[in-house]
């Protein structure tokens, strides 16, 4: 189904379809925003991100997540410590070959992600988009996959009550490794386990995963996944061993890479991310518009949302540039499955007082359902109001929401990966508009800075 309406802007390649339901957002406001990028040299910052320079000042590094997924045919390298997780899987199942392929047991073999932030929210979503197969493509629907995060042991207890630990493999996943609530499953994990055979660490830092070797666990670099500091958590989907892992061998990162391309070389694409980041900047700041809903009609991209959540708050949540024009910078993320949305918080969008603006997504591969309908429906109803059918009194709607809307040609994963990346970009320019830095969270420390002291004093 294609969008009708001509008035507002609307983008359209092979992958996704977008409109702008904001008419006050007008060309000459763009022109605007547009003069101001260029005279923060937008074009050659973008190039120093995806050629490696140093991007993330405050840490003196780049950020290198573009890299991981510029190679052709979106190639995955998996190393040693993957590779042995596979073998050690495999033999579990007690695998029987014939003429390289091979027949299943009947047993069900469970993986335990344990990981919180980015660590939590990209293989969730990719194992959700990988349903009903399982992420390993040589299981089929041997494997069941559980994600614990969180500081709760009470989660932990009921997630693993019941299954078989011979028949449980855990995945550690934490960039530093000094995260306190994934540390905390691990000693659980361990406990829990007794087999270092069972573990695969995915980290920037395997000195510290050594240090929880114990009595008869001894953890070597034979079990340990590296990937560089420059790399982000909430960048990581794109790892080799993420993408192995979780997505079943897709071409997830395919699509990474031709978005990459197209913020290079495609001006249609670039006008594209730059209006989608300058209309974010002028809501926020002109019309005072401090919070925007992402809502997802697709169920496989049901988690769509709290990965955007993600990756916006924590790349823009950061103190404004005395420099900049603008003094508002990040946008407060909430959203979820937007089926579900519209029976908890749509009352507010529709009647409340808030200024809010809204984000949806839909799969034109869903056309003729519900779903697709709803997405259609509800984003000319929040930023149009009524229409040809007359609302009573109490029933009138505010109609005052921008909207952009997103449509998918396809739930897979290339076209999410392309998705994905365009939300980066539109991420990226956005903080260089703002002259914040994207890629560091050292507002996160807080919080484990005085968890900390506040259980030193306890004790």
């Amino acid at each position: 189904m294609s969008i009708k309406k001509t008035k507002n802007y609307v983008y359209k390649n092979d992958f996704l379809e977008f409109e702008s339901l904001d008419n006050d957002f007008t060309n000459e406001i763009f022109e605007e925003f547009d003069e101001i990028a260029n005279k923060l040299n937008l074009s050659s910052k973008i190039d120093d991100l995806l050629n490696g320079e140093v991007v993330n000042k405050s840490e003196n590094q780049s950020a290198t997540h573009t890299a991981l997924r510029a190679e052709a045919d979106d190639i995955i390298h998996i190393d040693k410590a993957c590779f042995n997780f596979e073998q050690k899987v495999r033999a579990e199942l007690n695998l029987k070959w014939f003429n390289n392929s091979f027949m299943l047991p009947l047993k069900q073999l469970n993986i335990v992600t344990l990981g919180i932030g980015g660590s939590f929210e990209g293989p969730k979503l990719l194992t959700e988009l990988s349903e009903p197969k399982t992420s390993f493509n040589f299981l089929d629907d041997s494997v069941k996959h559980h994600f614990i995060t969180g500081s709760d042991s009470s989660e932990f207890s009921l997630k693993l009550d019941g299954l078989n630990r011979k028949k449980t493999f855990f995945i550690v996943f934490s960039k530093s490794f000094r995260t306190d609530e994934t540390i905390e499953l691990l000693k659980l994990a361990i406990d829990w386990s007794k087999d270092s055979n069972k573990f695969l660490f995915i980290t920037s830092n395997p000195d510290e995963v050594k240090k929880y070797s114990c009595s008869g666990i001894k953890f070597t670099d034979e079990s340990i996944s590296s990937f560089d500091k420059t790399i982000g958590g909430r960048y990581s989907i794109w790892l080799d061993s993420i993408r192995y892992l979780y997505s079943a061998h897709s071409n997830l990162g395919g699509g990474a890479q031709l978005a990459d391309k197209n913020l290079q070389d495609n001006l249609e694409y670039l006008h594209f991310i730059k209006r989608l980041s300058f209309a974010d900047i002028w809501n926020h700041n002109i019309k005072k518009k401090s919070s925007r809903t992402v809502l997802s009609y697709i169920w496989r991209l049901r988690s769509l949302p709290n990965y955007i959540q993600q990756l916006e708050m924590e790349s823009l949540g950061k103190a404004p540039n005395p420099n900049s024009n603008f003094k508002k910078t990040g946008q407060i993320i909430f959203g979820g499955y937007g089926p579900t949305a519209q029976h908890s918080y749509f009352q507010l969008l529709h009647q409340g007082t808030h200024q809010i603006c809204a984000d949806i997504i839909a799969s034109k591969e869903d056309h003729n359902s519900l779903a697709f309908a709803q997405a259609i429906t509800q984003s000319k109803l929040l930023a149009e109001g009524e229409g040809e059918i007359q609302l009573k009194d109490e029933s009138k709607i505010n109609g005052n929401v921008p909207v952009n809307l997103f449509l998918l040609n396809n739930t897979d994963p290339f076209d999410l990966g392309y998705l994905i990346a365009t939300w980066e970009h539109r991420t990226f320019i956005t903080a260089i508009m703002l002259g914040i830095n994207p890629f560091d969270q050292f507002g996160v420390n807080a919080g484990k800075i005085y968890t900390k002291k506040y259980l030193a004093d306890k004790n």
